[in-house]
């Protein structure tokens, strides 16, 4: 989503700007939303550990970024 959203480009440096925060913002809603969905759909899931998995996978591929 993020990418269709930025996908247009922009040679103004303020428009860019305000384009990446809109697409920020959209990834952060549809994340939450899909966590609280996911929650919601498979009650015996417990939050603590998807949460956990989730920020451990995001923390992961960051300093995976900092070898290259």
């Amino acid at each position: 989503m993020y990418a269709m959203i930025v996908a247009g480009g922009s040679n103004d440096a303020n428009r860019a700007f305000r384009t990446h925060i809109r697409a920020e913002v959209v990834k952060i809603f549809i994340t939450v939303v899909l966590f609280v969905l996911a929650l919601a759909l498979f009650q015996s899931a417990s939050w603590l550990w998807l949460i956990l998995g989730f920020a451990v996978a995001t923390l992961a591929y960051w300093f995976s970024l900092l070898a290259v």
